[in-house]
This record gives structure tokens, C-alpha cells and sequence, in this order.
């Protein structure tokens, strides 16, 4: 890590940051001469932090605040280290820092940490997942009274409707693209595939398959960052609100997952379409735990705006062979990747606590052997099957109250959230659709 500003003397700042509950980045501004006592020794910033709500304000009677008096706690480079923010019109590294105790032990309310204490259970067995995501956004305007897809820079002409799979959709935004490629590069973010996707200015980048989820999450976590900051420096915005237009369908962030063994052989190829038992275990443990961690998938107001019926986005528990109507779909293939496509979170989500969430369900059916309904054929919209929460305060519920969700998450973590996401109901609620789409454009 100190090597990286030796090797790059232009960098005359740098940001140190961790993801808070909401996936907010919430760190420092350091100059770089003073970058390799952040290295040695970390940086120190309250615990409440990393439980602040979606304005960055912190919990009402929280007891981070109040009963433990607003300690700190330390903040370490995770394994990462520097990387450019190509964003920034002066030459700047970010260091990703994450949060622990005074004793050294990991802080339970960080999200990094909760999702490598699901990855530690899976070593434990001799596993390791293998995920890739796919994160869906909207290229916006958002300069005037209305929202509306940005000019293309290279005709100024704007889209009128969507254009799924368009090359000229992508072909008029190709200067964004390509700096958005170059800028991954940079910062080693596995960006494969980009395709135009259902809605007005929507599209979609799939990362690379990997097979250390904490990398798969902080390249999500970067990702979004970057998206938005390299939007911005073109002159519009990118969101991954789940549903900034209500007439077109929202942004989705799909996660395929596998699970290798101690000898790297994939646990859910049978040689055949249908998987193995370990495979209908772990979709038996993500379906067992989809209602209770909805919150995780869906953690804002606005996220229950897209999961509505026949709008490209699940709302039963289901779970089906090469079926996009279900939560849950086995993509058909050839049978050593044979995979899980977790089909129901937000482009608005945490990345860390969504894998986290997701992973713990699988394994936890793996471990229990459980064994799941049938898998549904056809449009699981018309079936009558049990059902996502359907409302924020629903959601809310459900996790606070969940007997499953402690097999995977820490107590304290479910408890910070749940206090984070009450308070935000409690003001939300008073706001008007229009304010809530500017609160949620650039946040999430």
C-alpha cells in the first residue's frame, strides 16, 4: 500500500472510506503525505458512523450514542488498498477502510465484517462462493423541473422510449462508456458486459464471476461510486434508484452464485440440468429466509415502487429452471457452472449486507439439508405462492422480528438497522414523491 503513492507522486490527497449500513462511503479527507500513518496505524471515527440514516444524521436515541457515550472505533485498510478516483478532477486515491474494535476484534455493526463472517462459515467447511452481480442503473437529467434521459453527446438528440439491447442507445452515450471502462480498469473493477436495458436510459454492467465475495461486494461498492461520480463529471447524473420512473421497470441487481469445494469442483453440478441436492438445499435456505430479509433487498422506500407484478421483478417466493418470473432461477448451460440467480434485490441495495443475506440463507440450507417447494413453470405472477413483503414497514417488521436471520447476521447489526430504517419511515412518510426521488437520485 505505501508503495502506490510512491509509485504515483501526482496524488496529493486521498479518501479513506467504509460503507455504512446504507452503503453510504463515510470516511476522511487525508493529505497524502500523512497516507502511511493511515497504513500503519488506521483512523478513528465514531461506531454511531457507520448507523447514521440515508441524510447522514444520526439515530434517534441510539445507543451507540447515548449509552456508550459516542466511542470510536478503529478503522483499518481492508486488503484492497489505494486506488484513483478517476472521477475527481485532481489526482486522488481512495483506501477502503473497515471498522474494528479497540481490542482488534471486528465491529459487529460494520457490514464488510458481517458479510466475512458468513465467508468464514463456508471455509470453515472447506467452501468457497463464487459470485458475480449484475447491476442495473439510469443515466439522467435531472437539471430541470422533470427528470428525463440525458442528451446524447453525440447527436444532443434524447431518447423518446426505451431501447432493450439497443447498440445505438449505447453507441450515443459511447464517451461515458468508454470512460467508465478505462476508469474500471483503473481501479481493477471486473466490468464485462453493457447492454441497454427496459428503461428510459437504463442500462446494465455485468461483473466478472469471483471468487472472494468480499471482492465481489467492495467491486459493487466501488462501482456504484464510480458510476456516480464519473456520471456527474459528463454532466448528468446515474442513479441505481430500484424505480425512478414509474412507468418503466426499476433497476435490479442480480447475484449468481456457485459453491466450490476443498478440490475447486462446483457443489451444484450433477452433469446434468438439474443440479445437485446441495444446490436445491441452498435455494430451500434462500427461499426459507427471502420474506425476513427483504429489508436487505429492499432497504428504501422507494424500493417497493418496482416489486410489483409483471414489472420484471419477483414478488413471490419461487424459484424455477431458466425462469425470470421467480425469485430465484437456475440458468440452464453447461453443468460445471451450473449456478443460483438471486433475482430480487435493488440496484439500491448494500452490496455487502445483500451478499451477506444471500450467502448465510444458502449455506444455512446446505447445512440444514432443507429441501424447497417445487420449482414453478410458467408465470409465477399468476400463482398462488407466498409473497415478498409488500411495503416498507412490512420489511421492517419481518427482520426485526425474524428467528432465521441471527443464524447469519449479528444481533447488533439487525438491531443498528432496524432502528436506522424506522426513523427513516418516520420522516420519509411526510415527504412528497417528488422529494423522495431527489433524496434517493444520489444517495443509494
Amino acid at each position: 500500500m505505501k508503495d502506490y503513492l510512491r509509485k504515483h507522486p501526482d496524488v496529493r490527497t486521498i479518501r479513506v472510506a467504509a460503507a455504512d449500513l446504507n452503503g453510504q462511503a463515510r470516511g476522511k479527507r487525508v493529505p497524502a503525505r500523512f497516507a502511511d500513518k493511515v497504513v500503519k496505524d488506521g483512523t478513528r471515527f465514531p461506531f454511531s458512523v457507520l448507523n447514521l440514516d440515508i441524510w447522514g444524521e444520526d439515530i434517534d436515541d441510539s445507543p451507540l450514542v447515548f449509552e456508550q457515550g459516542d466511542a470510536d472505533g478503529v478503522l483499518k485498510p481492508t486488503e484492497r488498498g489505494f486506488m484513483p478516483m478517476p472521477w475527481l478532477e485532481a489526482p486522488t486515491a481512495l483506501l477502503p477502510i473497515w471498522m474494528f474494535r479497540e481490542n482488534g476484534q471486528p465491529y459487529e455493526g460494520d457490514p464488510r465484517h458481517a458479510l466475512n463472517a458468513v465467508v468464514q462459515r463456508y471455509k470453515a467447511r472447506g467452501l468457497t462462493p463464487v459470485c458475480a452481480m449484475e447491476l442495473e442503473f439510469f443515466l439522467i437529467d435531472d437539471s430541470g423541473k422533470t427528470m428525463q434521459v440525458p442528451a446524447s453527446p453525440r447527436s444532443g438528440k434524447r431518447r423518446k422510449a426505451a431501447e432493450t439491447l439497443s447498440i445505438r442507445a449505447l453507441d450515443a452515450f459511447d464517451t461515458f462508456f468508454t470512460d467508465l471502462y478505462d476508469a474500471c480498469e483503473a481501479m481493477d473493477i471486473p466490468a464485462d458486459t453493457t447492454t441497454s436495458e427496459t428503461g428510459l436510459g437504463q442500462f446494465e454492467v455485468n461483473l466478472m464471476h469471483c471468487d472472494d465475495p468480499l471482492r465481489a461486494a467492495d467491486d459493487a461498492w466501488l462501482f456504484k461510486m464510480l458510476v456516480k461520480g464519473l456520471a456527474r463529471r459528463h454532466g448528468f447524473a446515474a442513479s441505481f434508484m430500484a424505480k425512478p420512473y414509474a412507468e418503466y421497470s426499476g433497476s435490479g441487481l442480480h447475484t449468481h452464485f456457485s459453491v466450490l469445494d476443498a478440490k475447486g469442483d462446483n457443489i451444484f453440478d450433477s452433469g446434468g440440468p438439474k443440479g445437485t441436492a446441495q444446490l436445491r438445499h441452498a435455494v430451500a435456505g434462500c427461499l426459507a429466509a427471502m420474506h425476513d430479509s427483504t429489508l436487505l433487498f429492499a432497504p428504501h422506500f422507494n424500493s417497493y415502487e418496482r416489486l410489483v407484478p409483471d414489472k420484471h421483478a419477483p414478488t413471490a417466493i419461487s424459484w424455477g429452471y431458466e425462469n425470470r418470473t421467480a425469485a430465484i432461477r437456475i440458468p440452464a448451460g453447461n453443468p460445471s457452472a451450473r449456478r443460483i440467480e438471486h433475482r430480487v434485490a435493488g440496484g439500491d441495495v448494500n452490496p455487502y449486507l445483500m451478499l451477506a443475506a444471500i450467502l448465510g440463507a444458502a449455506l444455512t440450507g446446505i447445512e440444514d439439508e432443507m429441501e424447497p417447494a417445487p420449482p414453478v413453470t410458467g408465470n409465477a405472477y399468476a400463482m398462488d405462492l407466498p409473497q415478498i413483503p409488500a411495503s416498507w414497514e412490512e420489511a421492517i417488521e419481518a427482520f426485526e422480528n425474524s428467528d432465521v436471520l441471527y443464524r447469519f447476521l449479528p444481533k447488533e447489526l439487525i438491531r443498528n438497522l432496524v432502528q436506522t430504517k424506522r426513523q427513516e419511515l418516520h420522516y420519509l412518510a411526510e415527504l412528497t414523491p417528488e422529494e423522495r426521488v431527489e433524496l434517493y437520485l444520489d444517495t443509494v
